[in-house]
């Protein structure tokens, strides 16, 4: 199968005749790119169903990537738009709808499954519910969790029009406005967006939505660090980040790089603090017994090493997986589980003041 990246190359090459030979991607005519049983399936939005260049450009579309690879089972697909896109035209988004929020924070972490995404959304719903206003973006491109997490799955945001482009109304749950690219996918749907693509996807995400007066706007960042850390930071203005990680060495090593990235002269963000998660196993039943199967204090030491807080140990408690796979956080709670979120979100925003 064509990788990703060739599929996004081969729209490259096929060039508007009409619109000063401008690309595909440039033209953000280029709706949605999917695979579903071994066929690449592309789809380009048309401002009129009569568009006379239609069915060549669809064709072109077609040849170019066949030419990368010519065993490639390709289908074009079209839809019409009413009238000029402006959705994957970035150059058009403001910073206007984020000049009422507060404070911007990334979620971060140095690699995947250290329960970043849980970390960040029940972190939104305990500043809630210490009476801030609060929002959500969902940041990971490639893995979207916060539609599951929070119970909103298949729900499609409302959008309006203002200043002559669309907004995008944040779905508000729990006392907090959440936003995710998983709401505009298939469930099961494979995002296979790079480089530029993804980066505006994620400035639509944020630049895009009417988020109204926030005191927080938490963003969920992806694992790792790469091109959508550098246009994040870049492009948004974020104002430093929260570092997720577990007690072993595997993630604290992990933890370092996401550190020096964030203070790079390029980037240039403090870090608030680091958020051990999964810290000690906890059994539901004997809430006072603590087991140290990752290690122990590893996150305290790591925030000793670079002069950051400690803002909180999170527990390895089944009831945080359980209440994150229905949709309902266990920030919600009065369990002490729950009691953990509450006192993280306290640290933070006495931090930020």
């Amino acid at each position: 199968m064509i990788e990703a990246n060739e599929i996004l190359r081969a729209l490259a090459e096929v060039t508007h005749p009409a619109r000063e030979e401008r690309s595909l991607i440039d033209l953000g005519m280029v709706e949605d790119i999917s695979q579903e049983d071994g066929k690449i399936i592309v789809t380009l939005g048309f401002q009129s169903r009569q568009d006379p260049l239609k069915d060549y450009l669809a064709g072109a579309a077609k040849a170019a990537i066949i030419r990368r690879d010519p065993s490639a089972d390709v289908e074009i697909r079209t839809v019409v738009t009413e009238r000029p896109k402006k959705k994957n035209d970035t150059r058009e988004l403001t910073l206007d709808q984020l000049s009422n929020v507060r404070h911007i924070i990334g979620v971060a972490s140095g690699k995947g499954g250290v329960g970043k995404s849980t970390v960040a959304v029940n972190l939104a719903v305990a500043l809630a519910r210490l009476g801030y206003r609060v929002g959500l973006a969902d940041a990971d491109v490639y893995g979207p969790s916060v539609p599951m997490m929070t119970g909103t799955e298949g729900l499609m945001p409302d959008s309006e029009e203002g200043d002559g482009i669309d907004l995008i109304i944040p779905l508000e749950k729990y006392g907090v406005k959440w936003m995710s690219v998983g709401y505009f996918a298939r469930p099961g749907q494979a995002l296979i967006w790079r480089g530029p693509m993804a980066c505006n996807a994620l400035k639509q995400m944020i630049l895009q939505v009417k988020w109204g007066i926030l005191d927080f706007l938490l963003v969920d960042m992806p694992p790792g660090t790469g091109d959508i850390h550098i246009s994040l930071v870049q492009e948004i203005p974020v104002e430093g980040a929260v570092i997720v990680t577990t007690p072993q060495s595997v993630a604290l090593a992990d933890v370092e790089k996401g550190i020096d990235m964030f203070r790079n002269k390029n980037i240039d963000r403090p870090v608030f603090g680091i958020v051990e998660n999964m810290a000690w196993f906890t059994p539901e039943e004997h809430p006072s017994e603590k087991y140290y199967i990752f290690g122990r204090d590893g996150g305290k030491a790591m925030a000793e090493r670079f002069g950051v807080p400690l803002l909180g140990q999170i527990p390895l408690v089944q009831s945080i997986r359980e209440s994150g796979d229905a949709g309902e956080p266990v920030a919600l709670s009065t369990r002490p589980d729950a009691e953990a979120f509450l006192a993280l979100a306290g640290t933070l925003a006495k931090i930020l003041g």
